[in-house]
């Protein structure tokens, strides 16, 4: 098994876009105290998908809704307005620069979000 560090990260914004190549990504910008790093970048939901004649929302899976709710819980707060300036944990492959996040947890409680995990088939 691979080793994994956790530091803890303060978050200095909380984006959700829709990128220039058309899908729906959602952005943490953490802050490690001198050094960031961003969380997020999966493809939650591809725009127009849902003009699409074969689209069925109930056969889709809920991936945005599951990520946005679980950055949330992590935080430990209910709007998304107020994920900045909350500290979590992160949990990584690396303690250094160039670093994969694997999962982010809630500041106390064992609570860890792994989309890796939570979105695997």
């Amino acid at each position: 098994m691979k080793e994994t560090f956790i530091k803890n990260a303060v978050i200095e914004s909380a984006r959700i876009t829709i990128e220039d190549h058309g899908i729906l990504c959602v952005w943490l910008q953490l802050n490690y105290g001198g050094m960031g790093q961003g969380f997020g970048g999966y493809c939650l939901f591809k725009v127009g998908a849902h003009k699409k004649d074969d689209y069925d929302v109930k056969k889709e899976g809920a991936y945005a809704g599951h990520f946005i709710t679980r950055c949330l819980e992590i935080a430990g707060v209910e709007r998304w307005d107020s994920l900045v300036g909350k500290t979590i944990r992160v949990k990584s492959d690396s303690n250094g620069l160039g670093a994969n996040i694997l999962a982010i947890g809630h500041i106390v409680k064992d609570d860890w979000f792994s989309p890796k995990d939570d979105f695997a088939e």
